[in-house]
């Protein structure tokens, strides 16, 4: 699953050509993509429980985070993705509970997490709140309904 989707994000970044075929099927995956992010997103927080934990179910919705920024970073998946149902309130409860887990305790999410080894360098969740807010305000951008909701 993730190197499907480190696939996805070279595809992205390439700039594919925007036929309204290919669009359909970027739709249709990001739809599928929002709907995974949103069921799992909570598998992120297992990681405040142990530093050397890496669960391959929060890894995937780390991935699936800067999947859904790229799309929403491009005007063709923009306005789709701000219409989904759900999507904009899935990343701000997440962004609030991973704030709140990082307040409760040290962890990979607090904010004055003090970075000792290369190991927690290189944790797959450091930039996972930063990522949160891009989706949150790419999901904002133009859209006064969604800026209402935040």
């Amino acid at each position: 699953r993730l190197t499907l989707l480190e696939l996805m994000m070279v595809k992205m970044s390439e700039g594919s050509s925007d036929s309204s075929e290919e669009m359909k099927v970027l739709e249709g995956h990001a739809d599928f993509l929002a709907g995974c992010f949103q069921e799992k997103c909570g598998a992120v927080l297992k990681l405040t429980a142990a530093a050397g934990a890496e669960d391959e179910e929060a890894l995937v919705t780390i991935r699936l985070l800067d999947v859904l920024c790229e799309m929403t970073s491009t005007n063709g998946q923009l306005e789709h993705l701000q219409a989904l149902p759900g999507l904009l309130e899935t990343a701000i409860d997440t962004l609030r509970l991973t704030h709140l887990a990082g307040k409760q305790a040290e962890n990979i999410f607090t904010a004055t997490h003090a970075v000792t080894g290369q190991e927690e360098i290189s944790h797959p969740a450091v930039g996972f709140k930063s990522h949160l807010i891009r989706l949150i305000g790419n999901l904002c951008y133009k859209n006064k309904e969604n800026q209402d909701k935040v």
